[in-house]
């Protein structure tokens, strides 16, 4: 199957790849140094991201996002995946759960958050349920018109900035439902994570719920409908890091090129050495490859046909690909590689955690076997 990009395609590639090289990253460096997005840098991004349409693209244009199908936008996720991301987040693609608000959730939650008055985050993983997410132990109790909330999350992207939280929760054991919570509620306490070594200025943080009491209205969905709700974002997310994998993986082909292209070593440039160009050329394959697998998958999307396995093919390939690259860039640059004055350690400290959040590829793996042996009954 060809993937050949419509001239609109065309025109939204231009205009993202634009943006993110003047607006985004000659702030990485200074992102790097401070470990966060100051205040106003994020602020101004946020501004020029709205003016320029670009601002929640993957919302439908009927409540005012850019209403870009699955293609386009794993398009834009790719260009957006050239830098980190604590600046591309800046330029926000709120979750699709929120299209599941009623209609006072809309004006209360989805709108805002579409217009860049509000910021969103999601909690589901707690130390005891990462890839088990069925064995969360945040409960929500009913009681009376109201929802109390006790338990903790970590690992929670974005919270720092965030002001309400899409919280996934056990009504019963190993029943989940969902929950927008505003970030000053009583009994809500945020704090800062452990520090991570990947994608500074993007930091996780730790959620604690001591008799957090909500409404009901904030119950997004039907009581137990969390897992069918969570699935959605997880399929959309999954595909995004592919593609953002597939962005980053090009940059850095890109820079390990040119340096091969113009180190010299016994009199000649180092990429005429089979030991670094051959290695080169495997990993240009595989990240067409990845590529593929990812716009295949976005293409399904838009047809209704997309399965979980090619998603998670996707992402398994791509992210594993981006690690395999990044190493690889290292061993070109040498030395050099390892050091702060360029950028390579910094995108294969980034890399390693593309294999990880969104769906381990040990879980990646799994939805794949699990795919392929259920016909044999297995």
């Amino acid at each position: 199957m060809l993937f050949e990009p419509s001239d609109e395609q065309r025109m939204i590639v231009d205009t993202v790849r634009e943006f993110v090289r003047n607006e985004l990253c000659p702030h990485e460096n200074e992102v790097e140094r401070l470990d966060e997005v100051p205040a106003a840098v994020a602020a101004e991004i946020r501004r020029k991201a709205l003016a320029s349409g670009l601002y929640a693209a993957n919302m439908p244009a009927a409540l005012g996002g850019g209403g870009l199908d699955a293609v386009s936008m794993t398009l834009v996720e790719r260009e957006l995946g050239y830098t980190g991301y604590a600046l591309q987040s800046l330029v926000a693609r709120p979750s699709n759960i929120l299209l599941a608000c009623s209609e006072k959730q809309r004006d209360a939650y989805l709108l805002p958050t579409i217009r860049g008055e509000r910021v969103d985050c999601l909690a589901m993983t707690e130390p005891g349920a990462g890839s088990d997410v069925r064995s969360m132990r945040t409960r929500a109790v009913r009681a009376g018109d109201d929802y109390v909330l006790n338990g903790g999350k970590h690992f929670i992207s974005h919270a720092d900035v965030a002001d309400f939280v899409i919280l996934f929760a056990a009504t019963e054991p190993r029943v989940i439902t969902a929950f927008l919570v505003d970030l000053e509620t009583p009994g809500l306490t945020v704090r800062r994570g452990p520090a991570c070594v990947s994608h500074r200025g993007y930091h996780t943080s730790e959620l604690f719920f001591a008799d957090c009491r909500i409404p009901s209205w904030q119950r997004l969905g039907a009581e137990g409908e969390g897992f069918a709700l969570m699935g959605t974002w997880l399929g959309a997310t999954r595909l995004s890091v592919a593609a953002n994998c597939v962005g980053r993986g090009r940059r850095v082909l890109d820079l390990a090129l040119e340096w091969a292209a113009q180190r010299q070593q016994f009199g000649q440039p180092i990429g005429r050495f089979q030991g670094v160009s051959f290695p080169l050329a495997d990993l240009a394959t595989e990240l067409d490859a990845a590529e593929l697998l990812t716009l295949r998958a976005a293409a399904g999307l838009d047809h209704g046909r997309t399965t979980d396995r090619q998603v998670a093919m996707a992402k398994l390939y791509a992210s594993e690909t981006l690690g395999r690259l990044t190493d690889q860039a290292v061993q070109v640059f040498g030395g050099m590689g390892l050091m702060s004055e360029l950028p390579i350690e910094r995108f294969w400290r980034d890399a390693r955690l593309e294999r990880i959040w969104d769906g381990t590829s040990e879980i990646q793996r799994h939805i794949i076997a699990r795919s392929l042996l259920r016909p044999l009954g297995a």
